[in-house]
C-alpha cells in the first residue's frame, strides 16, 4: 500500500508547531451506529460479524456485511479511521502521512472512484512521477505511467466516506484482545471474526488453537517506513509531484503534498527506506535530522523547513503478499488487507469486499 519499493501501530513527532486535532476527527465523522436494517438470520438467530481494522480493507468487509442485513461493528485501535490511508492535520492542513495515491485497473473499483471523483472528494492526480539518483542528487522526469489519484482532504477521508455511505458502525480506540474457538471476541461470541490488518498483528490475537489461520500468517515479515512530513514557509525545490528515489540509504519516495493535495502547499512527504528505518523504530523523532538532512540535499532545498513531523509504521508493506485475495477459514476467521494479493489500495478494497461477500454466503 505504500508508494515506494503503509502499521497501524504509528509514533508520531512534530516539531515547531503545537499539536491540533481537528474538530469532529475522533469518530471520523461517521456516525454512532447503522441505520436501521433488516438482519440476517442464521440458524434462527441474528447473524453477528466483527471486524477488526478500520482501514480500507476492513470497512469494504463491513460494508457488504451491512448492506447484506447482517450485524457487523469495526472495532480499531486507532482515534480515526483509515488505518495505513492516513491523514494527519498539522498548521492548518490536512498532510497524507501514510500511503501515498492509489492507482485503478479493476472495472469494480472504477465505479467507486468514479463516484468519489464526481463528488470531489478524491482528484486524479498525475500520471508522471520523476527519478531521483540518490548518489548524485539528479532529478529526472519518468515515462508516463497509470493515473494516480489523490484525495483533498487526505485518503483518510476515502475510507471515512465508505463507512459514513455504507452505515457502518466504528468503535475507535477499541483494539480486540483475543479470538478464540467459537469464534469468540474478546469472551464474546460471534458467527463469523475479521482480521483486516498486517499479517504480524493479525497474528497475535488468535489463539494458539488456530492452527490453520496461524500457519498462515507464521513467517509474513513486513517493511518498516519511517514517514518524514515538513513544512516550509514557501516552495523551495525544483516543481515535481513526486519521485522514486535510487540507491540513497535513508530515503526512498518523495511526494509533493502541495500539488499532491491541488493546494500548491510548500510541504513535502518522504518515505524512508526499510534499512534505514528498522534500527530507528523505538525512536523515530530522533530520525529527523537526518532524514530532512537527506531531503535537502536529494532536492536541493537551501532552508530548513518551518515544521517536521515523523512518523512510525512497522508494518508499512509486506515482504511477501499473499498470492489468494482472502482467506475465510473453516473456523469462520476471515483474513483480508492489502497483504493478501498485490500491496495497492485498490486491492485492499477488492480484498475487504471479496471476503464479505465470502462470508455472507457461509453465514445463509
Amino acid at each position: 500500500m505504500f508508494t515506494a519499493p503503509g502499521s497501524h501501530a504509528a509514533a508520531r513527532s512534530v516539531r515547531g508547531i503545537p499539536r491540533k486535532r481537528r474538530p469532529g476527527a475522533e469518530n471520523g465523522g461517521l456516525p454512532a451506529g447503522p441505520p436501521a436494517s433488516m438482519s440476517r438470520q442464521w440458524g434462527g438467530l441474528v447473524a453477528k460479524v466483527v471486524v477488526a481494522g478500520g482501514g480500507i480493507a476492513g470497512i469494504a468487509c463491513a460494508s457488504v456485511l451491512q448492506a447484506q442485513g447482517i450485524t457487523v461493528g469495526v472495532r480499531d485501535r486507532g482515534r480515526v479511521i483509515g488505518g495505513r490511508m492516513a491523514s494527519r492535520w498539522i498548521d492548518g492542513r490536512i498532510v497524507d502521512s501514510g500511503a501515498s495515491y492509489f492507482t485503478v485497473t479493476s472495472p469494480e473499483f472504477t465505479e467507486v472512484v468514479d463516484d468519489w471523483t464526481a463528488r470531489g472528494i478524491a482528484r486524479p492526480w498525475t500520471r508522471r512521477m520523476s527519478v531521483i539518483s540518490g548518489p548524485n542528487a539528479t532529478l529526472a522526469a519518468a515515462e508516463p505511467g497509470p493515473l494516480r489519484y489523490a484525495a483533498p482532504r487526505g485518503l483518510r477521508s476515502l475510507v471515512a466516506d465508505l463507512a459514513s455511505r455504507a452505515g457502518v458502525s466504528v468503535a475507535q480506540s477499541d483494539p480486540i484482545a483475543r479470538i478464540t474457538p467459537g469464534p469468540l471476541v474478546d469472551g464474546e461470541p460471534v458467527d463469523a471474526a475479521v482480521l483486516a490488518m498486517p499479517d504480524p498483528q493479525a497474528l497475535r490475537h488468535l489463539d494458539e488453537a488456530f492452527v490453520e489461520e496461524r500457519a498462515l500468517l507464521a513467517d509474513r515479515p513486513w517493511t518498516p517506513v519511517l514517514a518524514l512530513l515538513a513544512g516550509w514557509s514557501h516552495r523551495c525545490w525544483t516543481p515535481m509531484d513526486g519521485a522514486f528515489v535510487h540507491d540513497d540509504d535513508t530515503i526512498e519516495w518523495v511526494a509533493d503534498d502541495g500539488r499532491r493535495r491541488g493546494d500548491n502547499a510548500p510541504v513535502l512527504v518522504a518515505h524512508s527506506t526499510a534499512r534505514f528505518a528498522q534500527p530507528r523504530l523505538a525512536e523515530p523523532a530522533a530520525a529527523g535530522p537526518a532524514l530532512i538532512a537527506a531531503l535537502r540535499r536529494l532536492l536541493a532545498i537551501p532552508e530548513q523547513p518551518r515544521w517536521v513531523y515523523v512518523q512510525r509504521w512497522t508494518f508499512a508493506r509486506p515482504d511477501r503478499p499473499h498470492e489468494q485475495q482472502f482467506h475465510l477459514s473453516d473456523n469462520r476467521i476471515g483474513l483480508a488487507g492489502d497483504g493478501w494479493g498485490q500491496p495497492k489500495i485498490e486491492n485492499a478494497w477488492l480484498s475487504g469486499t471479496a471476503l464479505g461477500r465470502a462470508i455472507a454466503e457461509r453465514l445463509r
